[in-house]
């Protein structure tokens, strides 16, 4: 029989403290005061203080409320009747269906076993050029997409849900504005994606401690899923309002800040998440593609610094499309000699002749005088960002292949491409 303490020593923010025994780190308590109950977790262990994280906020919680310790860490339902359905960061439903109470699963557990792994060798198609193209997305992949407020990061990734390749989109949002969660559920229900995706949505208005527990609860569900032979992808965004809601814990929690105030674990907890990205052998995979908003464009902030430590590779997302120089997915040599084989070969050409045509309208800028090379150039570059690096763009493969040899033989000859003769015979428009 677990004992009940009714003196909470303080309260601090969304942290209350309390001299208690026999309690582990991470473990639940629920915390009943007149005319409430709430869940809080235990995030700090003094001898016998200990330090809980009140998931609801302490709103309502006196110092002579109950504290009693369930015993256990933070679990999460897990039921293939998740599917479809739309809950809030702590699984609590936000559709108005049925509380889900079956087969429980801790969250927040250790990442994948090395030697359980297998390399990634599987693409994951997206119907989007620049991505399918030149920066191919890889099953168990972990990538971030580097961004600004203000860019379709939300639209992207709304894109590759309806999009992708995959069995199921586990779509974690934290600190959504509430047009953005509107956003994703109108779209989703409007294409019939919501049959294959689950969404765990955190927004500005919930509480700030709500918002850490939606990686860890997608990533959960995503591995128990993953390890029944599914393809997960899961979408979370915004990572950079995870890391803030980690600072005000911090804070609260008067712990010495690190880097602009973020605590000094802050790579550990973003690696402990991304981590999780695995292809199981003999059971199916986690892809983890986590939008990041650069508070003023600035790649050295600690949360896109820290993560470019962590992911195989980035997107950049500027003027409404990706950036084809800095955005890299370093495991796309394991996958694209695979598709059809010309495909290294247009992905590192037309990108080669975009960074002619990037200096030609430098050239022009400046008033220097065109040249005949120039202007095949700029009328190249002009149709390779309208017709491929344009996010509207929603073409397979195999069609952007043959869409890239098109723009090609329309803007040059054969030879000023730089194309082995065996591949243009192959795959040169016939006119």
């Amino acid at each position: 029989m677990r004992k009940v303490y009714t003196q909470i020593e303080q309260i601090a923010g969304n942290v209350v403290t309390v001299l208690a025994e026999n309690v582990a780190y991470g473990e639940i308590a629920v915390i009943s005061s007149k005319n409430s109950k709430s869940f809080a977790q235990v995030i700090r262990l003094e001898g016998s203080r200990v330090s809980l994280q009140v998931l609801a906020g302490t709103r309502g919680i006196a110092k002579y409320s109950e504290v009693r310790f369930l015993g256990h860490t933070v679990r999460t339902p897990f039921s293939a009747s998740l599917i479809g359905r739309v809950f809030t960061g702590g699984g609590v439903p936000r559709d108005g269906g049925p509380v889900i109470t079956e087969n429980l699963i801790d969250i927040g557990g250790p990442s994948v076993n090395p030697a359980k792994r297998i390399i990634p060798r599987k693409m994951i198609r997206t119907g989007i050029p620049m991505i399918d193209v030149f920066n191919t997305l890889v099953e168990s992949q972990k990538l971030p997409i580097f961004s600004v407020a203000g860019e379709p990061y939300n639209q992207l990734l709304a894109r590759i849900t309806l999009q992708a390749e995959v069995d199921l989109i586990i779509l974690g949002g934290m600190g959504l504005k509430y047009d953005d969660y509107l956003f994703f559920q109108q779209i989703l229900e409007e294409h019939g994606a919501l049959t294959r995706s689950i969404l765990y949505i955190h927004t500005a208005a919930d509480p700030t401690v709500e918002c850490i527990l939606v990686p860890d609860t997608c990533l959960a569900v995503a591995e128990q899923f993953a390890l029944s032979g599914k393809r997960i992808l899961v979408l979370l965004t915004d990572m950079t309002n995870f890391a803030d809601s980690l600072k005000e814990i911090a804070n609260t929690m008067e712990q010495i800040p690190s880097n602009r105030g973020y605590p000094g674990d802050l790579y550990s907890q973003l690696a402990s998440r991304y981590e999780k990205a695995v292809d199981f052998e003999g059971a199916g995979s986690i892809t983890i593609l986590a939008a990041i908003t650069m508070p003023g464009d600035d790649v050295t902030h600690p949360v896109p610094d820290n993560t470019g430590y962590i992911t195989e590779g980035q997107f950049y997302l500027k003027h409404g499309r990706i950036e084809p120089f800095g955005s890299l997915s370093r495991l796309k040599q394991l996958v694209n000699d695979q598709t059809r084989e010309d495909h290294r070969t247009i992905m590192d050409s037309m990108i080669q002749l975009y960074a002619a045509y990037r200096e030609s309208m430098e050239k022009q800028s400046m008033g220097f005088r065109m040249s005949e090379w120039d202007n095949k150039l700029l009328k190249y570059g002009k149709r390779f960002e309208s017709e491929m690096m344009d996010l509207n763009v929603n073409i397979p493969l195999e069609a952007a292949l043959d869409l890239g040899w098109g723009i090609l033989a329309d803007c040059f000859e054969k030879a000023e491409t730089g194309i082995t003769s065996k591949l243009i015979e192959k795959f040169w428009p016939v006119s």
